[in-house]
């Protein structure tokens, strides 16, 4: 087995073993621009314990790091916190080599499991607020259910105070650095804004009763152990806080114009928007679509308190990137916004009110009609979009 693949030492009885992921750069339709790790944990009681495996591919490397502690053939249990396939992909490779006595997960997470192995080895369900018997300590299990999966659950190692925290409180960030302590903190900001606003954001309500129900707990904690990017050892509550705030989306005094355009009309008309925005007293950030990621836009309304969308009509319809969009914001669910649509056209005109169709669907409240305009826009147009951009920041303004 190759052995160059060293586990790292997090608390006085748990090891990471892990796999780093330098090369990820999409993660559904998110951009990883910076890789991920794929965070597996080594408990070492009575019962030697696995807390989740690795995306498949990564298994000879966490095994590797295994094997620099102990013989991966002692662990007799290991507990799946979630089921998706970065963190249980590496599952029935790691049940092969290691053959443990049992394997935990939640009763969803049990069903998951099997679905997606069919495997000969049983699998004991965990009841919420219930705990595995290590020997000389145990694990303390509660049920996260949409957070993000059904199956979801965190483990709470009291002898360590240490809680593994399953997808919550990650990121996705490869590095050499296995602490956030170690990392540079505007990287941090901005990595474990990108991760909420792309995969917890639309459970956010969740969020906010997980870190109540965490709170009510009461439990003495030293460390918080993602399954995605650094451990947490020091300021806990940095990164608790920030879910704690994120999850309200609190709006800013901020419009994010997001356009794509064919021959510069529609970008003139975001232009002139932006204009009126500023005037209005508010911050605009206006995004082209072609240069800029759909997943970085989703961050940036994480505190938006406007979304304005624009695009020309092709086809009768949408022009590609802003349906790309539109589909993929539409998932994220992002709260109290106020917006409008606008676009260009040359003879039929369809893709502002497609725009507003789906800003409806997202409960986005729309505080001007429909602005279009055809061909290219003139000066009398140009006031239009000033007019528009001002009037959603004076709403904004007065929120």
């Amino acid at each position: 087995m190759n052995t160059s693949f060293d586990a790292v030492k997090v608390s006085d009885r748990v090891y990471w073993v892990g796999a780093i992921d330098w090369s990820v750069r999409d993660f559904h339709g998110y951009l990883t621009q910076r890789g991920s790790t794929y965070n597996a944990y080594l408990v070492l009681a009575d019962k030697i314990t696995l807390i989740d495996t690795v995306k498949a591919p990564f298994v000879g490397e966490m095994l590797a790091r295994i094997a620099s502690v102990v013989e991966p053939e002692r662990i007799q249990y290991i507990v799946s916190n979630h089921s998706e396939m970065d963190h249980s992909g590496g599952l029935p490779q790691a049940i092969e080599a290691v053959q443990p006595e049992k394997i935990f997960a939640s009763a969803n997470g049990a069903k998951a499991l099997a679905a997606h192995f069919h495997l000969d080895h049983e699998i004991t369900a965990v009841p919420d607020g219930g705990t595995i018997d290590l020997g000389s300590a145990s694990l303390a299990c509660f049920e996260t259910k949409m957070l993000h999966w059904p199956d979801s659950m965190i483990s709470y190692f009291g002898a360590d105070q240490l809680l593994f925290s399953q997808d919550a409180f990650g990121m996705h960030l490869a590095s050499g650095e296995r602490f956030a302590d170690e990392l540079d903190p505007a990287i941090l900001e901005a990595e474990a804004r990108k991760y909420y606003a792309n995969i917890l954001l639309p459970l956010s309500p969740l969020v906010t009763k997980a870190i109540e129900r965490l709170t009510a707990l009461n439990v003495p904690l030293k460390i918080i152990a993602p399954d995605h990017g650094p451990i947490w050892r020091r300021d806990l509550d940095w990164i608790t806080g920030r879910y704690a705030q994120w999850a309200q989306q609190q709006p800013a005094k901020k419009a994010v114009i997001v356009f794509d355009t064919m021959w510069e009309s529609t970008a003139k008309m975001a232009h002139a928007i932006a204009e009126g925005v500023t005037a209005g007293g508010a911050t605009p950030i206006v995004l082209k679509l072609r240069a800029n990621h759909r997943s970085d836009i989703v961050t940036h309304l994480l505190d938006a308190g406007a979304l304005i969308v624009g695009s020309p009509t092709i086809n009768n319809t949408l022009f590609p990137t802003v349906a790309d969009f539109l589909a993929y914001a539409r998932g994220l669910k992002p709260r109290n916004l106020v917006g409008a649509a606008f676009g260009s056209y040359g003879w039929s005109g369809e893709a502002t009110r497609q725009i507003r169709d789906v800003l409806q669907q997202m409960d986005v409240e729309l505080v001007a009609d429909d602005l279009k305009v055809r061909y290219v826009p003139d000066a009398e147009a140009s006031a239009q979009c000033h007019a528009l951009g001002r009037h959603v920041a004076e709403k904004l303004m007065k929120r």
